[in-house]
Protein backbone atom coordinates (compact mmCIF):
# COMPACT_ATOMS: atom_id res chain seq x y z
CA UNK A 1 0.00 0.00 0.00
CA UNK A 2 2.55 2.35 1.07
CA UNK A 3 4.12 1.52 -2.76
CA UNK A 4 0.75 3.13 -4.42
CA UNK A 5 0.62 5.37 -1.43
CA UNK A 6 4.07 6.92 -2.79
CA UNK A 7 3.53 6.55 -6.64
CA UNK A 8 -0.22 8.40 -6.39
CA UNK A 9 2.20 11.48 -4.13
CA UNK A 10 4.40 11.37 -7.38
CA UNK A 11 1.67 11.97 -9.66
CA UNK A 12 0.44 14.79 -7.68
CA UNK A 13 4.00 16.80 -7.61
CA UNK A 14 3.79 16.26 -11.54
CA UNK A 15 0.02 17.18 -11.91
CA UNK A 16 0.97 20.46 -10.13
CA UNK A 17 4.28 21.57 -10.73
CA UNK A 18 3.09 24.21 -12.44
CA UNK A 19 1.09 27.06 -10.75
CA UNK A 20 -0.98 27.58 -13.37
CA UNK A 21 -2.23 24.10 -12.42
CA UNK A 22 -4.76 25.02 -10.13
CA UNK A 23 -6.40 27.62 -12.27
CA UNK A 24 -7.64 24.50 -14.15
CA UNK A 25 -7.91 22.66 -11.07
CA UNK A 26 -10.31 25.48 -8.98
CA UNK A 27 -9.96 28.87 -10.69
CA UNK A 28 -11.82 28.15 -13.94
CA UNK A 29 -14.51 25.71 -12.34
CA UNK A 30 -15.37 28.38 -10.44
CA UNK A 31 -15.58 31.16 -12.34
CA UNK A 32 -17.58 29.07 -14.91
CA UNK A 33 -19.92 27.50 -12.24
CA UNK A 34 -20.35 31.35 -10.96
CA UNK A 35 -21.41 33.12 -14.05
CA UNK A 36 -23.62 30.04 -15.92
CA UNK A 37 -25.36 30.23 -12.85
CA UNK A 38 -26.43 33.61 -12.73
CA UNK A 39 -24.21 34.58 -9.62
CA UNK A 40 -25.12 34.48 -5.98
CA UNK A 41 -27.83 31.63 -5.91
CA UNK A 42 -29.37 32.09 -9.39
CA UNK A 43 -32.54 31.90 -9.76
CA UNK A 44 -34.70 29.91 -6.91
CA UNK A 45 -38.25 29.06 -6.97
CA UNK A 46 -39.10 31.41 -4.28
CA UNK A 47 -38.29 33.80 -6.46
CA UNK A 48 -40.79 35.97 -8.32
CA UNK A 49 -40.02 35.28 -12.19
CA UNK A 50 -42.92 36.89 -13.89
CA UNK A 51 -42.94 39.20 -16.37
CA UNK A 52 -42.99 42.95 -14.67
CA UNK A 53 -45.25 45.05 -16.41
CA UNK A 54 -45.49 49.06 -15.33
CA UNK A 55 -48.23 50.66 -15.31
CA UNK A 56 -49.53 54.44 -15.34
CA UNK A 57 -53.42 55.27 -15.48
CA UNK A 58 -53.92 58.55 -16.65
CA UNK A 59 -57.31 57.70 -17.74
CA UNK A 60 -58.43 56.28 -13.91
CA UNK A 61 -62.22 55.23 -15.58
CA UNK A 62 -63.92 52.13 -14.81
CA UNK A 63 -62.95 50.90 -18.24
CA UNK A 64 -58.80 51.39 -17.52
CA UNK A 65 -59.14 49.48 -14.04
CA UNK A 66 -61.07 46.76 -15.56
CA UNK A 67 -58.21 46.25 -18.21
CA UNK A 68 -55.83 46.62 -15.50
CA UNK A 69 -57.41 43.74 -13.26
CA UNK A 70 -58.05 41.38 -16.26
CA UNK A 71 -53.93 41.76 -16.96
CA UNK A 72 -53.50 41.12 -12.85
CA UNK A 73 -55.07 38.01 -13.69
CA UNK A 74 -52.62 36.86 -15.87
CA UNK A 75 -50.14 34.21 -14.25
CA UNK A 76 -47.17 35.30 -16.12
CA UNK A 77 -47.67 38.85 -15.62
CA UNK A 78 -46.92 41.32 -12.36
CA UNK A 79 -48.37 44.80 -12.64
CA UNK A 80 -46.85 47.88 -10.89
CA UNK A 81 -48.98 51.05 -10.76
CA UNK A 82 -46.89 53.67 -10.98
CA UNK A 83 -47.41 57.78 -11.19
CA UNK A 84 -45.86 58.55 -14.77
CA UNK A 85 -42.16 59.85 -13.66
CA UNK A 86 -41.52 57.34 -11.54
CA UNK A 87 -42.22 54.57 -14.23
CA UNK A 88 -40.85 56.47 -16.92
CA UNK A 89 -37.48 56.30 -14.59
CA UNK A 90 -37.58 52.79 -13.75
CA UNK A 91 -38.38 52.03 -17.38
CA UNK A 92 -35.33 53.80 -18.45
CA UNK A 93 -33.13 52.38 -16.64
CA UNK A 94 -33.94 48.90 -17.89
CA UNK A 95 -35.29 47.43 -14.79
CA UNK A 96 -38.70 46.03 -16.02
CA UNK A 97 -39.26 44.91 -19.56
CA UNK A 98 -42.43 47.11 -20.71
CA UNK A 99 -44.06 50.18 -19.85
CA UNK A 100 -48.28 50.35 -20.53
CA UNK A 101 -49.76 54.03 -20.53
CA UNK A 102 -53.17 54.39 -20.64
CA UNK A 103 -54.29 57.72 -21.72
CA UNK A 104 -56.59 59.87 -20.36
CA UNK A 105 -59.88 59.55 -22.55
CA UNK A 106 -60.16 55.74 -22.31
CA UNK A 107 -63.35 54.53 -21.11
CA UNK A 108 -66.57 52.85 -22.69
CA UNK A 109 -67.50 55.33 -24.96
CA UNK A 110 -63.62 55.34 -27.07
CA UNK A 111 -63.81 51.66 -26.66
CA UNK A 112 -67.14 51.64 -28.56
CA UNK A 113 -66.59 53.75 -31.04
CA UNK A 114 -63.45 52.57 -31.65
CA UNK A 115 -60.85 55.13 -30.78
CA UNK A 116 -59.44 53.75 -27.24
CA UNK A 117 -55.73 53.48 -27.83
CA UNK A 118 -53.22 52.58 -25.50
CA UNK A 119 -49.43 53.16 -25.71
CA UNK A 120 -46.90 50.33 -24.62
CA UNK A 121 -43.03 50.98 -24.43
CA UNK A 122 -40.68 47.92 -24.98
CA UNK A 123 -37.17 47.04 -24.37
CA UNK A 124 -35.27 46.21 -27.42
CA UNK A 125 -34.91 42.45 -28.21
CA UNK A 126 -36.71 41.19 -24.72
CA UNK A 127 -38.68 38.03 -24.65
CA UNK A 128 -40.49 39.48 -21.53
CA UNK A 129 -41.60 42.44 -23.53
CA UNK A 130 -42.75 40.23 -26.54
CA UNK A 131 -44.80 38.53 -23.50
CA UNK A 132 -46.76 41.67 -22.48
CA UNK A 133 -47.43 42.34 -25.88
CA UNK A 134 -49.51 39.54 -26.32
CA UNK A 135 -51.24 39.02 -22.75
CA UNK A 136 -52.00 42.92 -23.10
CA UNK A 137 -53.58 42.04 -26.82
CA UNK A 138 -55.64 39.00 -25.58
CA UNK A 139 -56.82 40.88 -22.93
CA UNK A 140 -57.67 43.96 -25.27
CA UNK A 141 -59.45 41.05 -27.31
CA UNK A 142 -61.72 39.89 -24.20
CA UNK A 143 -62.54 43.27 -23.36
CA UNK A 144 -63.15 43.98 -27.15
CA UNK A 145 -65.63 40.91 -27.31
CA UNK A 146 -67.68 41.86 -24.23
CA UNK A 147 -68.10 45.31 -25.85
CA UNK A 148 -69.17 43.74 -28.86
CA UNK A 149 -71.59 41.51 -27.20
CA UNK A 150 -72.87 44.68 -24.90
CA UNK A 151 -73.58 46.75 -28.14
CA UNK A 152 -75.88 43.49 -29.78
CA UNK A 153 -77.78 43.52 -26.61
CA UNK A 154 -78.38 47.03 -26.36
CA UNK A 155 -79.05 47.22 -30.23
CA UNK A 156 -81.78 44.29 -30.30
CA UNK A 157 -83.25 46.36 -27.22
CA UNK A 158 -83.60 49.20 -28.53
CA UNK A 159 -85.41 47.44 -31.56
CA UNK A 160 -88.13 46.13 -29.08
CA UNK A 161 -88.35 49.08 -27.41
CA UNK A 162 -86.50 52.22 -28.30
CA UNK A 163 -84.88 53.89 -25.29
CA UNK A 164 -86.12 57.44 -24.24
CA UNK A 165 -82.50 58.95 -23.66
CA UNK A 166 -79.32 58.69 -24.00
CA UNK A 167 -78.83 58.42 -20.47
CA UNK A 168 -81.33 55.57 -20.32
CA UNK A 169 -79.15 53.79 -23.34
CA UNK A 170 -75.67 54.37 -21.89
CA UNK A 171 -77.19 52.86 -18.62
CA UNK A 172 -78.45 50.22 -20.36
CA UNK A 173 -74.86 49.47 -22.05
CA UNK A 174 -73.29 49.78 -18.78
CA UNK A 175 -75.02 47.20 -17.43
CA UNK A 176 -75.04 44.85 -20.47
CA UNK A 177 -71.38 45.45 -20.38
CA UNK A 178 -71.22 44.33 -16.59
CA UNK A 179 -73.37 41.31 -17.20
CA UNK A 180 -70.91 40.07 -20.50
CA UNK A 181 -67.91 40.53 -18.52
CA UNK A 182 -68.82 38.45 -15.64
CA UNK A 183 -70.59 35.69 -17.94
CA UNK A 184 -67.37 35.78 -20.46
CA UNK A 185 -65.31 35.33 -16.90
CA UNK A 186 -67.37 32.47 -16.22
CA UNK A 187 -67.05 30.87 -19.90
CA UNK A 188 -65.91 26.87 -18.85
CA UNK A 189 -61.80 26.32 -19.96
CA UNK A 190 -61.54 24.33 -22.89
CA UNK A 191 -58.50 23.15 -22.24
CA UNK A 192 -58.49 20.51 -19.10
CA UNK A 193 -55.49 20.54 -16.72
CA UNK A 194 -53.93 17.48 -14.47
CA UNK A 195 -51.23 17.27 -12.27
CA UNK A 196 -49.02 15.01 -10.98
CA UNK A 197 -49.30 14.13 -7.33
CA UNK A 198 -45.64 14.68 -7.28
CA UNK A 199 -44.09 18.12 -8.42
CA UNK A 200 -40.95 18.72 -9.33
CA UNK A 201 -39.50 22.04 -8.13
CA UNK A 202 -39.10 24.93 -10.45
CA UNK A 203 -36.02 24.99 -12.79
CA UNK A 204 -32.57 26.27 -10.86
CA UNK A 205 -29.85 27.66 -13.07
CA UNK A 206 -27.62 27.65 -10.29
CA UNK A 207 -27.96 23.57 -8.80
CA UNK A 208 -27.94 23.43 -12.94
CA UNK A 209 -24.23 25.01 -13.17
CA UNK A 210 -22.84 23.66 -9.97
CA UNK A 211 -23.37 19.77 -10.61
CA UNK A 212 -22.71 20.45 -14.17
CA UNK A 213 -19.63 22.68 -14.74
CA UNK A 214 -18.73 20.02 -11.50
CA UNK A 215 -18.69 17.10 -13.65
CA UNK A 216 -16.92 19.08 -16.68
CA UNK A 217 -14.45 19.94 -14.63
CA UNK A 218 -13.17 16.80 -13.00
CA UNK A 219 -13.93 14.64 -16.14
CA UNK A 220 -11.77 16.03 -18.48
CA UNK A 221 -8.53 15.66 -15.99
CA UNK A 222 -9.35 12.01 -15.45
CA UNK A 223 -9.73 11.22 -18.84
CA UNK A 224 -5.87 13.16 -18.80
CA UNK A 225 -4.72 10.35 -16.85
CA UNK A 226 -3.89 9.16 -20.90
CA UNK A 227 -1.49 12.01 -21.22
CA UNK A 228 0.39 10.44 -18.11
CA UNK A 229 0.52 7.39 -19.67
CA UNK A 230 1.82 8.64 -22.81
CA UNK A 231 4.32 10.82 -21.20
CA UNK A 232 5.63 8.18 -19.40
CA UNK A 233 6.10 5.87 -22.24
CA UNK A 234 7.78 8.24 -24.24
CA UNK A 235 10.16 8.86 -21.90
CA UNK A 236 11.10 5.72 -21.18
CA UNK A 237 9.90 5.75 -17.27
CA UNK A 238 7.58 2.75 -17.26
CA UNK A 239 10.32 0.57 -18.58
CA UNK A 240 12.52 2.26 -15.66
CA UNK A 241 9.81 1.04 -13.43
CA UNK A 242 10.48 -2.50 -13.83
CA UNK A 243 13.41 -2.51 -12.40
CA UNK A 244 12.39 -1.31 -9.10
CA UNK A 245 10.63 -3.51 -6.32
CA UNK A 246 6.81 -2.03 -7.39
CA UNK A 247 5.25 -4.90 -9.62
CA UNK A 248 2.72 -3.54 -12.91
CA UNK A 249 -0.23 -3.63 -10.78
CA UNK A 250 1.03 -1.55 -8.06
CA UNK A 251 2.22 1.14 -10.67
CA UNK A 252 -0.84 1.21 -11.98
CA UNK A 253 -3.36 0.80 -9.57
CA UNK A 254 -1.00 3.67 -7.92
CA UNK A 255 -1.52 6.23 -11.04
CA UNK A 256 -5.02 5.37 -11.22
CA UNK A 257 -5.44 6.10 -7.09
CA UNK A 258 -3.79 9.24 -7.08
CA UNK A 259 -6.07 10.73 -10.26
CA UNK A 260 -9.48 9.55 -8.05
CA UNK A 261 -8.22 10.96 -4.95
CA UNK A 262 -7.04 14.00 -6.61
CA UNK A 263 -10.89 14.42 -8.28
CA UNK A 264 -12.51 13.59 -4.91
CA UNK A 265 -10.88 16.75 -3.65
CA UNK A 266 -11.70 19.15 -6.71
CA UNK A 267 -15.16 18.02 -6.26
CA UNK A 268 -15.36 18.83 -2.50
CA UNK A 269 -13.64 22.26 -3.29
CA UNK A 270 -16.50 23.06 -5.85
CA UNK A 271 -19.31 21.46 -3.69
CA UNK A 272 -18.03 23.76 -0.98
CA UNK A 273 -18.35 26.65 -3.74
CA UNK A 274 -21.69 26.04 -4.38
CA UNK A 275 -22.56 25.59 -1.06
CA UNK A 276 -21.52 28.64 0.37
CA UNK A 277 -21.06 31.24 -2.46
CA UNK A 278 -24.47 30.27 -4.51
CA UNK A 279 -26.13 28.69 -1.33
CA UNK A 280 -26.50 25.26 -2.49
CA UNK A 281 -28.08 22.83 -0.20
CA UNK A 282 -25.11 19.75 -1.12
CA UNK A 283 -25.96 18.45 1.71
CA UNK A 284 -29.40 17.23 1.75
CA UNK A 285 -28.19 13.33 1.25
CA UNK A 286 -24.60 12.84 2.03
CA UNK A 287 -24.32 9.52 1.90
CA UNK A 288 -25.84 9.20 -2.05
CA UNK A 289 -23.41 12.05 -2.66
CA UNK A 290 -20.13 10.35 -1.73
CA UNK A 291 -21.16 7.26 -3.40
CA UNK A 292 -22.57 8.80 -6.53
CA UNK A 293 -19.25 10.82 -6.85
CA UNK A 294 -16.67 8.21 -6.17
CA UNK A 295 -18.62 5.75 -9.11
CA UNK A 296 -18.48 9.01 -11.09
CA UNK A 297 -14.43 9.37 -10.45
CA UNK A 298 -13.88 5.97 -10.74
CA UNK A 299 -16.13 5.67 -14.13
CA UNK A 300 -13.70 8.72 -15.46
CA UNK A 301 -10.54 7.38 -14.18
CA UNK A 302 -11.34 4.37 -16.05
CA UNK A 303 -11.97 5.53 -19.30
CA UNK A 304 -8.87 7.88 -19.26
CA UNK A 305 -7.29 4.70 -18.38
CA UNK A 306 -8.50 2.80 -21.75
CA UNK A 307 -8.19 5.93 -23.49
CA UNK A 308 -4.79 5.82 -22.65
CA UNK A 309 -3.63 2.60 -24.02
CA UNK A 310 -5.28 3.66 -27.66
CA UNK A 311 -3.19 7.39 -28.10
CA UNK A 312 0.44 7.40 -29.50
CA UNK A 313 1.30 10.60 -27.85
CA UNK A 314 1.22 13.19 -25.29
CA UNK A 315 -0.71 15.50 -27.00
CA UNK A 316 -2.86 13.69 -28.51
CA UNK A 317 -4.05 12.54 -25.58
CA UNK A 318 -4.36 15.98 -24.27
CA UNK A 319 -6.48 16.96 -26.88
CA UNK A 320 -8.67 13.78 -27.01
CA UNK A 321 -9.50 14.32 -23.45
CA UNK A 322 -10.43 17.83 -23.91
CA UNK A 323 -12.55 16.87 -27.02
CA UNK A 324 -14.34 13.81 -25.84
CA UNK A 325 -14.72 15.10 -21.78
CA UNK A 326 -16.76 18.45 -23.34
CA UNK A 327 -19.06 16.62 -25.89
CA UNK A 328 -19.77 13.86 -23.53
CA UNK A 329 -20.78 16.70 -21.25
CA UNK A 330 -22.52 18.62 -23.29
CA UNK A 331 -24.64 15.43 -24.25
CA UNK A 332 -24.72 13.97 -20.95
CA UNK A 333 -27.14 17.31 -19.65
CA UNK A 334 -23.84 19.69 -17.83
CA UNK A 335 -24.19 22.35 -20.24
CA UNK A 336 -27.63 22.40 -20.81
CA UNK A 337 -30.61 20.82 -19.16
CA UNK A 338 -31.18 16.72 -21.08
CA UNK A 339 -35.20 17.98 -21.33
CA UNK A 340 -34.32 20.58 -23.86
CA UNK A 341 -32.79 17.67 -26.52
CA UNK A 342 -34.94 16.05 -28.75
CA UNK A 343 -36.13 12.38 -28.00
CA UNK A 344 -33.85 10.58 -30.10
CA UNK A 345 -30.67 12.24 -28.60
CA UNK A 346 -32.13 11.89 -24.94
CA UNK A 347 -32.22 7.88 -25.66
CA UNK A 348 -28.94 7.85 -27.70
CA UNK A 349 -26.95 9.72 -24.52
CA UNK A 350 -28.06 7.02 -21.87
CA UNK A 351 -24.47 5.11 -23.15
CA UNK A 352 -22.50 7.82 -21.87
CA UNK A 353 -21.18 8.12 -18.17
CA UNK A 354 -21.40 11.98 -18.23
CA UNK A 355 -25.96 11.69 -18.30
CA UNK A 356 -26.17 8.96 -15.42
CA UNK A 357 -23.81 11.30 -13.55
CA UNK A 358 -25.47 14.63 -14.10
CA UNK A 359 -29.16 12.90 -13.50
CA UNK A 360 -27.94 11.35 -10.36
CA UNK A 361 -26.56 14.79 -9.16
CA UNK A 362 -29.49 16.76 -10.15
CA UNK A 363 -31.99 14.21 -8.22
CA UNK A 364 -29.76 14.70 -4.91
CA UNK A 365 -29.07 18.71 -5.46
CA UNK A 366 -33.04 19.35 -6.57
CA UNK A 367 -35.15 16.65 -5.25
CA UNK A 368 -32.82 15.60 -1.83
CA UNK A 369 -32.85 12.14 -3.56
CA UNK A 370 -30.88 9.20 -1.33
CA UNK A 371 -28.98 6.71 -1.53
CA UNK A 372 -31.73 3.93 -2.74
CA UNK A 373 -33.04 6.69 -5.24
CA UNK A 374 -29.93 6.91 -7.07
CA UNK A 375 -28.71 3.61 -6.65
CA UNK A 376 -29.53 2.98 -10.40
CA UNK A 377 -27.06 5.74 -11.25
CA UNK A 378 -24.78 4.43 -9.23
CA UNK A 379 -24.83 0.66 -10.44
CA UNK A 380 -24.38 2.11 -14.07
CA UNK A 381 -21.52 4.02 -13.25
CA UNK A 382 -19.52 1.09 -11.48
CA UNK A 383 -20.46 -1.00 -14.51
CA UNK A 384 -18.81 1.72 -16.97
CA UNK A 385 -15.59 1.69 -14.78
CA UNK A 386 -15.69 -2.12 -14.73
CA UNK A 387 -15.79 -2.38 -18.21
CA UNK A 388 -13.48 0.51 -18.87
CA UNK A 389 -11.05 -1.34 -16.28
CA UNK A 390 -10.76 -4.01 -18.29
CA UNK A 391 -10.20 -3.01 -20.94
CA UNK A 392 -7.70 -0.70 -20.01
CA UNK A 393 -5.78 -3.18 -18.16
CA UNK A 394 -5.85 -6.07 -21.32
CA UNK A 395 -4.40 -3.17 -23.45
CA UNK A 396 -2.27 -1.37 -20.57
CA UNK A 397 1.43 -1.72 -21.77
CA UNK A 398 4.55 0.04 -20.88
CA UNK A 399 6.31 0.38 -24.37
Amino acid sequence: MRKIIAIAWKDALINFASPSSLLFFFVLPVVFTFIIGGGFGGATASQDTRAKLLVVDQAGTASSQQLIDLLGQSTALSIEPMPWAEANATFDADDAPALLIIPAGFNSTAMISGTAQLQLKQQPNNLDAVLIERTLNTTASQITSAIAAAQTAVAEAERIRPFTSPAERQAYFDAALKHTTQLLAQAPSRLNVTKPSQIAPDFNPAAQASAGQLITWVFIPLLGISAMFAYERRNGTLRRVLTTPASRAQLLLGTIFGQFVTALVQMGLLIGFGAVVMRLNWGQSPLALIVLLSSFALAGVSLGTMLGTFVRSEGQANGLSILLGQVMALLGGCWYPLELFPAPVRTVVQVLPTTWAMQGLSNVLQLGAELPAVLPNIAVLLGFAAVFFVIGVARFRFE
